[in-house]
């Protein structure tokens, strides 16, 4: 594994911070369904769609994971930083900005 393969991996580990089950099981909420940006017809939010990503490379090996996973990774990382700076003021325990995070794998109440 090279030193950028390794950098990834462990800047996704430190940004992801549900399980892959925990992950599984808020996609499938009415909650996650309400947040993120969605295509102009309709259909899954940006963030929805990478949550079920997130979840199948949770279910990998590192040697398994491919380009395309990575760059996923990468994404991931930077969408959680910027969002998670962005924290409103209050109870954000049912906020979209929340919501938001925790399709992208990161739940700020874990912190």
């Amino acid at each position: 594994m090279s030193d950028d393969e390794r950098q990834t991996r462990e800047d996704f580990d430190a940004a992801v911070n549900m399980t892959a089950t925990e992950l599984r099981h808020w996609l499938d909420t009415d909650e996650s369904k309400q947040v993120g940006q969605k295509p102009s017809g309709g259909g899954e939010s940006t963030g929805h769609e990478s949550g079920r990503h997130i979840v199948r490379i949770l279910g990998k090996k590192q040697a398994e994971l491919t380009d395309a996973d990575r760059a996923h990774m990468r994404k991931v990382v930077g969408y959680v930083a910027r969002h998670a700076a962005q924290r409103p003021d209050g109870d954000v325990h049912d906020s979209h900005w929340r919501w938001s995070l925790m399709n992208w794998g990161h739940d700020p109440e874990k912190d």
